[in-house]
């Protein structure tokens, strides 16, 4: 992932960076190596978004590993705000026993927790305030 912007560096724009991640390159990693790219880029004060989203467990580990990484000088945790893939769930019970009811996510947005602030959310839509800090 690219470097985030350095305000100190006059050769620098100042904004924020924002990444926006692919779902094949989210498919060629393991759990573990998303949640550490994904952590690594809010790390540096940049936006993650993310074209598919994580698995429920692996939202839960990303929690879990932000929580360990909080420090109040330093990392102030993440914001996180996913919207669900349309529904083309298979309800027959055939259906269910496949497994063919998954719902995975449809689009992440991961950020620092004092740099993002979501204003809306709903089906449709996500929207946020991005401060610089």
């Amino acid at each position: 992932m690219p470097h985030a912007t350095n305000a100190d560096d006059p050769d620098t724009p100042d904004g924020v960076q924002i990444d926006l991640i692919s779902g094949e390159r989210m498919d060629s990693l393991a759990s573990m190596e998303k949640i550490r790219m994904i952590l690594d880029g809010v790390h540096e004060g940049n936006i993650v978004i993310l074209e598919e989203g994580l698995s429920p467990d692996e939202e839960s580990k990303l929690i879990e590993v932000t929580m360990s990484e909080i420090s109040p000088d330093e990392f102030n945790g993440i914001e996180i705000e996913t919207y669900p893939k349309s529904s083309t769930r298979d309800s027959s019970l055939l259906g269910r026993i496949m497994g063919n009811n998954e719902s995975t996510a449809k689009l992440t947005v991961i950020g620092p927790a004092n740099q993002i602030e979501t204003l809306h959310k709903d089906e449709t839509l996500i929207s946020a305030l991005v401060s610089r800090d």
